[in-house]
C-alpha cells in the first residue's frame, strides 16, 4: 500500500505547488542513505518475482523480509527529522512487529480478504504457495496488526491493509506534500531539502 501515499501525495502536491514547483524539489531531494530505499524495494520485487521457481528462496524468504525491514527502519530514523518519517518509521515498524513475530509473514484475515481476488483468497487458504502473507487463524500473534482493513470501490485499489499501512502512507502522504509546497521561509525550504532539522 505504500505507493497509494505516494500517489495521493503527488497529487495534493502539485495541486498546491505545481508541477514545476514539484519537479524542482524532487530533484533537490537529499537524504541519508538515499539509495537504501530504491535497493530494498528492488530486493523484495526480485523475491517476489523469482520464488516460485526458487525452492531455497522461497523458504528463505521470511528472514529476507526481516532484514529489509530492519534496514529500513534504519535508513528512516536516519532521517528521521525529515517532515513525516516519524510517522513512517512508526508504521513500518507495527509492520514489522507483527512478521516478526508471525515467521516473517504478514498475516491476513479472511474478512479483509473477502474483497481480494477468490484466486488469491484460495491460494491464501491452502497454503500451497509460499509469500508474504498467510491466512490469519487462532495460532496468529497480534492479529490486530496483521491486514485486517479492507479497501473496495469507491475506494480505487482493492486489498487488504494493517494499521502500520495507515500510518506509514499517512507519514509517506505528509512528507510528500511537504516537500512539493512553496516554503515562506526559503531558509527552511534549503534546510529541508538539505535534511537538516527547520526551526520550530
Amino acid at each position: 500500500m505504500v505507493f497509494d501515499g505516494i500517489i495521493i501525495g503527488l497529487i495534493v502536491g502539485f495541486l498546491r505547488g505545481g508541477i514545476r514547483n514539484g519537479l524542482l524539489k524532487f530533484s533537490q531531494i537529499k537524504l541519508k542513505g538515499g539509495l537504501i530505499f530504491p535497493l530494498l524495494l528492488i530486493i523484495q520485487f526480485a523475491i517476489f518475482r523469482f520464488q516460485d521457481n526458487n525452492q531455497a528462496l522461497a523458504s528463505a524468504s521470511n528472514y529476507a523480509f526481516i532484514l529489509i525491514y530492519i534496514i529500513g527502519m534504519i535508513f528512516l530514523w536516519m532521517n528521521r527529522n525529515q517532515k513525516g518519517f516519524t510517522l513512517v518509521l512508526l508504521g513500518v515498524f507495527l509492520n514489522f512487529l507483527v512478521m516478526a513475530a508471525n515467521g516473517g509473514r504478514m498475516p491476513v484475515s479472511l474478512q479483509a480478504a473477502s474483497v481480494l481476488d477468490p484466486y488469491y483468497v484460495d491460494m491464501l487458504k491452502s497454503s500451497a504457495v509460499i509469500s508474504k502473507h498467510f491466512l490469519m487463524d487462532a495460532s496468529t500473534n497480534l492479529p490486530f496488526l496483521g491486514d485486517i482493513i479492507p479497501l473496495s470501490p469507491p475506494y480505487p485499489r482493492t486489498q487488504a491493509i494493517s494499521i502500520g499501512d495507515i500510518v506509514m502512507n499517512f507519514g509517506i502522504f505528509l512528507y510528500i506534500v511537504h516537500l512539493m509546497t512553496p516554503s515562506k521561509n526559503p531558509s527552511d525550504a534549503k534546510r529541508s531539502n538539505l535534511g537538516e532539522p527547520q526551526n520550530s
